[in-house]
C-alpha cells in the first residue's frame, strides 16, 4: 500500500497449534498481522542532492516539440526574404531549420514539398518537386536548375534553389507550398530514407549533399521505400 508518507507492507503470521497426544492440544491458533512502513521521503545527506540526469516527463516534452520552420530567403541567404512575389526566370531560395537547442545533435531533411493553387496539399492539380524522401526532382527537367546547396550551413539547417514556376493556364499566379521536414542523428550515416539528392545534368547522376552516392540511387527508381 501507498500512503502519502509511507511504503507499507503488510503479511499475516499464522500459527496452528499441533497436537501432541492423539486428542489434546495446549496452545490456541493465532493470527499476528504485520506491517513494514518504509518512509518515501528521507534526507540522504546534509546538502542538497543535485542530480545529473533529466527528469523522463521533461526530455518527452521536449522531443516531442521540435521547433521546424521553412522561410523563403534573399538570394545571397542573409536574411529572410522581404517580398513573396516573384518573376518567372527567378530563383526561389528556401531555407529548412529545426531548432536543436534541449536535443542531441539533428541532421535535418526534406522528404517531400509540393505545390498547389490551394492550402490543401492534397488537392489538384499539384507539382512535387521534392519526393521519394530528399530527390529534388525538379532539377532533372530540361529548363531548371533546381539543386540543394552543399554543403549545409550547419546539420540543422538545409537549403534549396528551386526556379520559379506556375501552374498552366493559372490566372490567379498564386501557389502554395507545403513541405514534410524531418530528423535524424547527426552521426547516423545517411541513407535512402534521409537523404537530400540534387541531379547532376552534367554527369546525369544523382549527388548527396552527403554520405556515399548509392544513397540517391533510389531517386532513378522513382521508389526510396516508406518515409518513417
Amino acid at each position: 500500500q501507498v500512503t502519502p508518507d509511507a511504503l507499507v507492507y503488510s503479511t499475516s503470521l499464522n500459527y496452528k497449534p499441533v497436537l501432541t497426544g492423539s486428542t489434546v492440544i495446549r496452545t490456541s491458533p493465532a493470527v499476528v498481522p504485520i506491517e513494514c512502513h518504509y518512509p518515501r521521503r528521507d534526507n540522504v545527506s546534509s546538502s542538497g542532492v543535485r542530480p545529473t540526469w533529466v527528469p523522463f516527463h521533461f526530455t518527452l516534452s521536449s522531443e516531442e516539440k521540435l521547433p521546424f520552420s521553412l522561410r523563403l530567403m534573399n538570394d545571397d541567404w542573409s536574411a529572410e526574404r522581404v517580398s513573396p512575389v516573384f518573376q518567372l526566370g527567378e530563383v526561389l531560395h528556401f531555407q529548412a531549420a529545426v531548432n536543436t537547442e534541449n536535443h542531441a545533435p539533428l541532421r535535418l531533411f526534406v522528404d517531400t514539398c509540393v505545390a498547389t493553387q490551394t492550402p490543401d496539399r492534397r488537392s489538384s492539380p499539384q507539382y512535387t518537386f521534392i519526393d521519394f524522401s530528399g530527390c529534388l526532382v525538379d532539377g532533372q527537367l530540361d529548363d531548371a536548375t533546381s539543386t540543394f546547396i552543399s554543403p549545409r550551413p550547419r546539420q540543422d539547417v538545409l537549403q534549396f534553389a528551386v526556379d520559379a514556376f506556375k501552374f498552366a493556364g493559372d490566372s490567379s499566379n498564386l501557389i502554395y507550398i507545403t513541405c514534410h521536414l524531418k530528423v535524424s542523428l547527426a552521426d547516423q550515416a545517411p541513407d535512402a530514407l534521409n537523404k537530400a539528392c540534387s541531379f547532376n545534368k552534367t554527369n546525369h547522376l544523382w549527388t548527396p549533399v552527403e554520405g556515399t552516392w548509392d544513397v540517391c540511387s533510389c531517386c532513378d527508381m522513382r521508389s526510396c521505400g516508406l518515409a518513417r
